[in-house]
């Protein structure tokens, strides 16, 4: 599955897509991006959107689904 990176997540895996294989859920993604790249950790908090919408841990991901990993964003 194709995986979009923005912001800080993009800086921290070096590239603005990965590829990630063997991931069921929202949470599965999660964890391999953590284990993957530790730093991702680190940040107050990490979203996840599938086809736009925001995704909570327990959603399925399918082979053809839009994800992306949006960090958190400061304005003002």
């Amino acid at each position: 599955m194709r995986v979009l990176l923005f912001g800080i997540a993009k800086d921290i895996a070096g590239k603005p897509v990965i590829t990630v294989d063997g991931v069921n859920t929202v949470a599965e993604l999660k964890s391999y991006l953590y284990k993957t790249y530790p730093r991702l950790e680190q940040l107050r908090s990490l979203m996840i959107a599938v086809n736009k919408t925001y995704a909570g841990d327990g959603q399925v991901l399918q082979a053809s689904d839009e994800v992306a990993v949006i960090p958190p964003v400061s304005g003002g």
